[in-house]
């Protein structure tokens, strides 16, 4: 015969109560509730799981944007002064804002120039000029369009001194890349620093050649002072091939994003790399052009 307790040990001894023995089973699922507890100690009551990684989530977000945000700041006024005093040493002198701290030699515009001293060199003197970019030997009378020189919001800057710009270069490598624009820059830097070399037979084309568009290539030579200033052709300064075969016919060739020119593996050895690239990248430019 069983005792009216006997259902209750046997529910309790296979770890289920029955229908008729609530408090045994509520008993039972405490005792399972707190062996689990004991277990995960990791988890607490009140705290779930997905909310705390939600919270872990946002903190880890809130710590990299204002990482970011550090980073930028520092960027933009610790190394752009830094940059600022490195373009003033290069002209030969140093370059202090209004309140006496560096100046930002970048930030600035081009303003008219009634000194005298410019222009800094005669483009029809100058055998690095090339002809068709020299507007006075092509006809134009007026010559306004030289009198300009740059002029930073906070600072002036030094006055260019070819002398003293080849003696900080001396031993140095320059290098331009890029498309016409940078071209012409690099032909006028040339001749801007052909004014302080006492013999011009001296600078020279490293390849004997013709200052052309048609060369990817130029190399000059400031022998008196060991300095090399060069130009490489690259308008977009990533690989360039011939259309896929069956690519549609307004496409005339391709875009390697993940490859830079074959001519990149000639810059790394450079003291100085100034390039541009950003005029080609607008629809006009790339319309006939895909990418891979």
């Amino acid at each position: 015969m069983v005792s009216p307790g006997g259902p209750s040990r046997v529910a309790l001894r296979g770890g289920v109560g029955g229908p008729g023995s609530p408090r045994v089973s509520s008993s039972s699922a405490a005792t399972a509730f707190a062996a689990l507890r004991r277990r995960w100690r990791w988890a607490p009551s009140g705290a779930p799981t997905l909310e705390r990684a939600a919270r872990a989530f946002l903190l880890a977000s809130a710590a990299l944007v204002l990482a970011c945000a550090l980073y930028l700041y520092v960027l933009r006024y610790v190394g752009r002064g830094g940059r600022a005093f490195a373009a003033a040493g290069f002209v030969g002198g140093s370059v202090l804002g209004l309140g006496g701290e560096a100046c930002d030699v970048f930030d600035g515009a081009w303003v008219p120039d009634d000194t005298g001293r410019h222009p800094l060199y005669n483009s029809s003197e100058c055998p690095f000029a090339e002809r068709g970019f020299d507007c006075l030997a092509n006809g134009r009378n007026d010559t306004g369009y030289l009198k300009w020189r740059w002029k930073p919001r906070r600072c002036e800057v030094p006055q260019f001194a070819a002398r003293t710009a080849l003696e900080r270069l001396r031993g140095k490598r320059v290098v331009f890349v890029g498309d016409s624009m940078s071209r012409t820059q690099w032909e006028s830097f040339i001749c801007m620093l052909m004014a302080g070399v006492d013999d011009p037979r001296t600078v020279f084309e490293v390849n004997g050649n013709e200052i052309t568009k048609t060369i990817r290539h130029l190399a000059v030579r400031f022998a008196s002072h060991g300095l090399t200033v060069e130009f490489f052709r690259s308008v977009f300064l990533v690989q360039e091939h011939p259309a896929p075969r069956h690519a549609p016919k307004r496409v005339k060739s391709t875009l390697r994003l993940d490859r830079m020119d074959s001519f990149s593996r000639k810059w790394v050895n450079s003291d100085v790399l100034i390039f541009n690239t950003g005029h080609w990248w607008t629809p006009t430019k790339l319309f006939d052009r895909t990418f891979s």
